[in-house]
């Protein structure tokens, strides 16, 4: 259910190119070396336009949908949400792993490794023109923005936190075993913390056992808990707006629960049914005000 690209044969389609035929292809499933019909997971159609875009050697790609580009957060969420022109590959791909329903990671990444621009945009919407971004959103390298611009927030609502006390080899073996993917993983000593997703945990029971029975008081979930991000290059190249997230979080009268950060994002761990609140005062400090956030002297 979750396979990957190995390699793509396009000889047929290319075939019927040459002939001048328009080629519909069926995205998502692919054929194991043993003939095995295969899918691959959520996403999946996303990746097949793309792996056949870089296999034709074209020079981009369109993902269309209902929607005309990726926006600066949720707009059933945000009333002020905008349509992002263009995103580099690690921003799109760090809302996605954030939450926002953009296009799949899997996908940005193989698009990526093969330096194939992404255009995002509604499926009623024209071609392509000079300027693709006024249409949709243009997924590509180095998009002209400075460094240290938000470019997004999003938020899950639906996360678990597992903390550890004993080797982490043992806690990581039962999620190996359990199959349950982690977020973001945290070890210092003999503290282990993964964040997972709930959607992920396809038997939390089980789960919840094999920690009692295996890990006993060693380990422990922590429940009700979501994360909301704020997405952008260089935006940790200073503290300042992990400050200013923090501080609009304070004037909620929320404190996180953790904080975690990566190049291209910060991710807050917030009471699960603060996350609706949380997601449009960070789009409005960061997304509506654009004030500089420069080092304080």
């Amino acid at each position: 259910v979750d396979a990957r690209i190995i390699e793509v044969r396009p000889f047929r389609v290319q075939d019927e190119l040459a002939r001048g035929k328009i080629v519909v292809i069926a995205g998502y499933q692919g054929v194991s070396y043993k003939k095995e019909v295969t899918t691959l997971g959520r996403g999946g159609s996303d990746t097949t336009a793309v792996a056949m875009a870089a296999a034709l050697d074209a020079e981009y790609c369109e993902i269309c949908s209902d929607v005309d580009g990726v926006y600066s957060a949720d707009p059933r969420v945000v009333s002020a949400a905008g349509r992002i022109g263009t995103l580099s590959y690690e921003e799109t791909q760090e809302m996605a792993e954030a939450g926002a329903k953009v296009l799949n990671a899997q996908a940005v990444e193989f698009a990526k490794e093969k330096g194939i621009a992404i255009y995002a945009r509604a499926t009623e919407g024209p071609l392509p023109g000079p300027d693709p971004s006024s249409d949709g959103t243009v997924v590509r390298r180095s998009p002209p923005r400075m460094p240290g611009t938000v470019v997004g927030v999003a938020s899950e609502k639906d996360i678990v936190m597992l903390e550890g006390d004993g080797a982490p080899s043992e806690v990581l073996t039962l999620l190996a075993e359990r199959s349950v993917p982690g977020k973001q993983l945290h070890v210092f000593g003999d503290r282990t913390t993964v964040v997972i997703s709930r959607e992920n945990l396809h038997d939390e029971d089980k789960l919840r056992q094999a920690l009692s029975t295996r890990l006993g008081k060693t380990a422990r979930l922590i429940d009700g808990l979501g994360a909301v991000s704020v997405v952008g290059a260089g935006i940790n190249a200073t503290y300042e707006n992990v400050r200013a997230g923090t501080a609009t979080l304070a004037g909620l009268g929320i404190t996180p629960a953790a904080l975690a950060t990566s190049s291209f994002r910060i991710t807050w761990m917030v009471p699960r049914d603060r996350t609706a609140d949380v997601l449009p005062a960070l789009h409005a400090r960061f997304m509506e005000s654009r004030r500089p956030l420069l080092p304080s002297e």
